[in-house]
């Protein structure tokens, strides 16, 4: 080997040393736990944060619960600048970043500003500082006189440099931990799940022989496979989160794909105390004549009366 293929090999291993560090720490695609709070550098305004103390500061109301949240690193789920920062980092780093106007909600545009019909705008939102969505547009109104409105379709953070304090406060590795946080992420509920194993019957195409013909129907046969399955326990608050609704078809194939399991089944868990019901139909009253005779005389009720009375009205019917 020559002197020059030497050295050619010994850069070639530096190089991969240096590719080796580079992938040292948190990387793109880690699901990570994150505390943070994020403030308009001029107005010092509340953007958003993870910190109960600090939104109750803030005199922030609502039902979400203020905890660090699940996010995965390189899916545009925070900022771009904040996320650069946190990846080759490892847990426990923390950090203060300031996102620039441009790379946060945008540069204010005064042509986003624009008067329209007060007719476009529903009766209880004419007034000024109300947020109204026009032709699928959101904006908020800043005067109304008459029959025109001035609408300010800029985001309301437009123009702002926004300060992000961050601290990386864990690494999710449990896979329904994973899950919870997407939903938690997507729908604002993290509702109960869990991960099984389940044994499966599905048609499955049969090969055809080489020598068959080809314009043969196509055969399927029943196969019994194992499908890991995510179950999720279905509540009225995801029941009823729109974002859900219109969404549920693609949230939960993105829950699959970045958790790995076949398939999600939604479960309904109701609950009560019993009383009312349908025992005969549902089989609760023990079955058979004998249970419904048992359950009308508890009732303290004939049993023929109410045969006579259904005889009666078969008579009256006809």
């Amino acid at each position: 080997m020559t002197e020059d293929q030497e050295a050619e090999l010994e850069a070639q291993a530096d190089d991969s040393e240096d590719q080796d560090d580079e992938l040292e720490g948190l990387q793109a695609g880690d699901f990570i736990t994150l505390a943070y709070t994020a403030w308009t550098v001029e107005s010092d305004q509340l953007v958003d944060t993870t910190d109960a103390e600090v939104a109750e500061a803030e005199g922030v109301d609502g039902d979400r619960e203020f905890k660090p949240r699940t996010i995965i690193l390189g899916e545009g789920h925070i900022f771009a600048g904040v996320e650069e920062a946190i990846i080759g980092g490892e847990v426990g780093d923390s950090g203060n970043v300031t996102i620039t106007a441009a790379e946060a909600f945008g540069e204010y545009d005064p042509d986003d500003v624009e008067t329209v019909s007060a007719e476009k705008i529903p009766e209880d939102d004419r007034y000024p500082g109300a947020h109204v969505t026009i032709e699928n547009r959101q904006g908020h109104i800043n005067t109304i006189i008459g029959g025109r409105a001035r609408v300010d379709f800029n985001h309301p953070l437009a123009g702002e440099d926004i300060e992000y304090e961050y601290e990386v406060v864990g690494e999710v590795e449990d896979r329904a931990q994973r899950a919870a946080g997407l939903f938690e992420m997507y729908l604002d509920v993290e509702p109960e799940l869990w991960i099984q194993t389940d044994e499966v019957e599905e048609e499955v195409l049969v090969e055809p022989d080489e020598d068959e013909d080809e314009d043969a129907e196509p055969e399927f046969e029943t196969q019994t496979v194992e499908k890991e399955t995510l179950y999720v326990e279905s509540t009225p608050q995801l029941t009823m989160n729109q974002q859900w609704m219109f969404s549920k078809q693609q949230i939960a194939q993105d829950v699959m794909e970045k958790v790995g399991v076949d398939r999600v089944i939604i479960q309904e868990i109701i609950d009560g105390a019993g009383g009312m019901g349908m025992p005969g139909m549902m089989g609760g009253m023990g079955g058979g004549m004998e249970g419904i005779e048992d359950a009308l005389e508890d009732a303290d009720v004939d049993a023929d009366d109410i045969v006579e009375e259904l005889e009666n009205a078969g008579e009256a019917e006809e």
